[in-house]
């Protein structure tokens, strides 16, 4: 945000419903990623923007997309990290996710929220970070639970504290995980769904570390490198970055600011209206 900022543009962060600081949701039960979308298109009218740059890591990018094919007129451009465009239903027929695989887990209701309970906030979100930045795919075998692939001893990687994770932490304890186990993984296969010819009209652009996990994901690898997702998004780029996992943003920020803003530059007369 201050990246682009200081280049000039202006840059809005929401706290999604249930995230961060905002309010949970009346019925979490119920909370969906039209609700997310819906939130992002009230933003921007809030705020009298006709249009904008859509920039989005891991789920959020299903938020982005899902906003470009339901308000086309109101996005100027996509950047994605981690996380590029897929129809509707691809996580029931083409990628599909092994019973011991961390989204797999935690779709089930309950079950993350019984693994989550017996460690402290900050612990929860420590452990996700030292997983979610491995190349490997966080896998629980039968007898474990996701939580139990971390053994407390581990340290940190380098590019982040043990401060960063306390100051993350504390987003969590006033409403805890059920909004974000709820969405986006018990609501996944729900998000576009109403579009029936799915098209990305606008530029895209999806940073992707090499060593990050969602490569090794069945199918991911393939459909990324051979531009599978073209057939859906016409101008569309993919960036891979070399050491890069699934934090690339944290762990190369300089880089990854430096995409952003080539992209940014070379499409700001998109967002003239």
């Amino acid at each position: 945000m201050v990246a682009v900022a200081n280049a000039g543009f202006r840059a809005i962060a929401p706290d999604f419903r249930g995230y961060g600081l905002s309010d949970a949701p009346s019925e979490p039960e119920k909370a969906c990623f039209a609700d997310l979308v819906n939130d992002t298109a009230s933003i921007l009218d809030s705020l009298a923007i006709s249009k904008a740059f859509v920039v989005a890591k891991d789920f959020g990018g299903w938020v982005a997309y899902a906003f470009a094919l339901l308000h086309p007129h109101k996005v100027a451009g996509i950047i994605t990290s981690n996380v590029l465009f897929m129809p509707p239903g691809a996580f029931t027929d083409r990628f599909v996710f092994p019973e011991g695989f961390y989204v797999s887990r935690w779709q089930k209701p309950g079950r993350a929220e019984a693994d989550f309970g017996r460690l402290d906030v900050k612990s929860v979100v420590r452990n996700i970070y030292i997983m979610f930045c491995q190349s490997e795919m966080p896998i629980a075998a039968e007898n474990e639970e996701i939580m139990d692939l971390v053994k407390p001893s581990t340290p940190l990687p380098s590019w982040i504290t043990e401060e960063d994770i306390a100051t993350y932490g504390t987003l969590y304890e006033k409403n805890g995980f059920r909004t974000a186990l709820q969405v986006p993984y018990r609501t996944m296969y729900t998000v576009g769904s109403e579009v029936k010819d799915p098209k990305i009209e606008v530029p895209t652009l999806v940073i992707i570390g090499e060593k990050d996990y969602v490569m090794n994901v069945p199918g991911m690898e393939e459909y990324i490198r051979s531009d599978g997702v073209k057939k859906f998004v016409a101008n569309h780029e993919t960036v891979f970055v070399a050491n890069g996992c699934h934090f690339v943003h944290e762990q190369f920020p300089d880089h990854v600011n430096k995409l952003i803003l080539d992209f940014l530059d070379r499409n700001k007369h998109l967002a003239i209206v």
